[in-house]
């Protein structure tokens, strides 16, 4: 099965991106906590604030503890397609894991 994946540029970090999920437009902030080898994300939908320092866990979707209708509709995960990884580090986001778009 082939997937979309969430654009991560680490070498731009922090920074912010927009994204059309699928017909709103949401905005990320990626940052990286190099003490402790974590990711997290900002969500915003237009000046709303939507949820800060959502941290990016190998195979937990991202926001479904605070999920409502004002957040994408699709799920997003972070995974790795061949099975290898069971955690999200710096050195394999972007590289072996992705943050995958799931269409619900």
């Amino acid at each position: 099965m082939r997937f979309e994946y969430l654009p991560i540029e680490k070498e731009n970090i922090p920074y912010r991106f927009d994204i059309a999920l699928p017909i709103e437009i949401y905005t990320f902030e990626v940052r990286y906590n190099e003490t402790y080898d974590f990711f997290t994300i900002d969500l915003f939908k237009g000046d709303e604030t939507l949820v800060l320092g959502e941290k990016i866990v190998y195979g937990v979707p991202l926001f479904r503890d605070v999920y409502d209708r004002r957040f994408p509709a699709p799920t997003i995960v972070p995974l790795d397609e061949s099975g290898n990884e069971q955690h999200v580090t710096y050195k394999n986001l972007g590289e072996t894991v992705f943050l995958v778009v799931m269409n619900r």
